[in-house]
């Protein structure tokens, strides 16, 4: 199969088995439902983009295992410019459907994770993970899969580690290991995109022990496969996507995350690639962090550029010129462009693992998701203070009163400045969406805490170097060790 079409994406999803509820519905046609249907329709703007010419050079590349064209999404990093496309490509996906498309990217960065660990574990153990996870990607680069990734585990009691809690399935884990397969039960929560995904591509949530080796597992599977329970979480933009006209201002956008419940569901060999070796968990969590907290700065870029232009609407929408604004517009820019350009350079120092695949650099990949919990939260002030509390607030009557034949023209004839009453309330409810409603993901937690990644910049940072760096250049001769 060539690149999918977007209805060809939105036909493969039809196909599959309902089993995503919400509000103790099930969910028949994720692709029509109000819950569901504009998260598709922002996965699927991938799909029109990598068939249009603008785009397309953006969005696909050429497969290093078949030489074929594919979606980018579904390649393996081998090189600092593909890390660059990354960045560049997640920006860009922003600056398009107004929100987030993690439903793609955290697959695609599960999968180079897994493709580096399954290639050492190989080489230690001799095993065949690494070949079944090149064969099963082969056939996901032919049918051009949209892939979600799941990492986190519900945990528990967070003082306590998997073997210490009283209900072993608050993580996922491997109940019965057979000659065929695996047997899984538990739970990954908060999982981004799954309803617009074919697949789940399961990395373990963090780095296990022995005792917790049941824990370190690996696999991908259908999203529809049997003994997998879907609930959509509530979200933020839940009343929006149900509403009409600009009350909802991203035609083609929004982003639902879900818990995902497996009982007992049986994962066959060709789609598992660790089944124990708990080694090897640490790894694959931090391989998958160091790519992802490298290209979020491109995603919050992309996120801040749509706050930077809602604000100016609503500024010229209101009767004033944004060089009124000057200063914050500029204090915006700079916060986009640090993560941006952390990324970048996280980017460019990393280095090329055995396997082939690319590494950015932790230590940068980690001081940008510091940044990316808070930079975005400061542009979001600055676009509220901006537009002021027609934007802040939400305090605006509904499209519907808009359109009343009774009033509907006083609530325009008072809601007009400048400009016309609905191009005011459309700035209005973009700054909203994307302040405080579905147009921001998550930034604070997204790809793990600040804090984790603080634990991570302090082991690399080198800080013991740089203290014996100053005794050097002060002239101190006794050795003055850390007490």
């Amino acid at each position: 199969m060539a690149l999918r079409t977007y209805d060809q994406y939105l036909e493969s999803l039809r196909k599959m088995r309902p089993n995503i509820y919400k509000f103790d519905e099930l969910i028949e046609d994720v692709t029509t439902h109000p819950a569901t249907r504009r998260t598709i329709e922002g996965h699927g703007q991938i799909f029109k983009a990598q068939n249009d010419e603008q785009h397309a050079a953006m969005m696909t590349t050429t497969s290093h295992l078949t030489g074929e064209p594919i979606s980018r999404y579904l390649s393996i990093i081998r090189s600092p410019e593909e890390m660059y496309a990354n960045v560049n490509m997640k920006r860009l996906m922003f600056q398009l459907t107004g929100t987030c498309t993690g439903g793609r990217c955290v697959g695609w960065t599960s999968l180079n994770s897994l493709f580096a660990v399954t290639w050492d574990i190989d080489k230690e153990l001799g095993t065949d993970y690494h070949q079944r996870l090149l064969a099963w990607l082969k056939q996901a680069q032919a049918n051009d899969i949209t892939i979600a990734g799941a990492l986190t585990d519900a945990k528990g009691d967070r003082s306590k580690k998997p073997s210490e809690q009283e209900d072993d399935d608050v993580f996922l884990h491997m109940v019965e290991k057979r000659d065929d397969g695996i047997v899984v039960s538990g739970a990954k929560v908060m999982i981004c995109g799954i309803a617009a995904a074919n697949e789940i591509f399961v990395v373990p949530g963090g780095g296990y022990r022995e005792e917790n080796a049941n824990c370190a597992i690996s696999f991908v599977i259908p999203r529809d496969i049997e003994g997998l329970t879907i609930v959509e979480t509530r979200h933020p933009s839940d009343t929006r996507d149900e509403e009409e006209g600009f009350d909802n201002p991203v035609a083609e956008g929004g982003i639902t995350q879900a818990y995902l419940l497996f009982e007992n569901v049986f994962v066959p060999n060709e789609r598992v690639f660790m089944a124990g070796e708990y080694k090897y968990s640490l790894p694959a969590v931090s391989n998958f962090i160091m790519t992802y907290r490298s290209a979020i700065g491109g995603c919050v870029a992309g996120q801040g550029d749509i706050k930077i232009g809602a604000a100016m609407l609503m500024a010229r929408t209101n009767g004033l010129s944004t060089k009124v604004f000057k200063d914050k517009l500029v204090e915006m820019t700079i916060n986009n462009e640090t993560t941006y350009g952390i990324g970048i350079a996280a980017s460019a120092t990393g280095r090329k693992h055995p396997s082939g695949t690319w590494q950015c650099n932790p230590l940068l990949a980690n001081v940008n998701k510091v940044h990316v919990a808070t930079l975005p939260y400061q542009n979001s002030r600055l676009a509220q203070d901006i537009a002021g509390g027609i934007g802040e607030t939400g305090c605006l009557p509904s499209y519907k009163d808009f359109k009343s034949s009774k009033y509907g023209h006083l609530i325009e004839k008072y809601v007009k400045a400048k400009y016309s009453a609905e191009s005011r309330a459309r700035s209005a409810r973009l700054v909203e969406w994307c302040t405080i409603g579905g147009g921001v993901p998550g930034c604070m937690h997204g790809g793990g805490s600040p804090d984790g990644a603080k634990l991570v910049i302090r082991a690399t940072a080198g800080l013991d170097k740089k203290a014996e760096m100053a005794r050097r250049l002060a002239g101190i001769t006794e050795e003055i060790p850390e007490p």
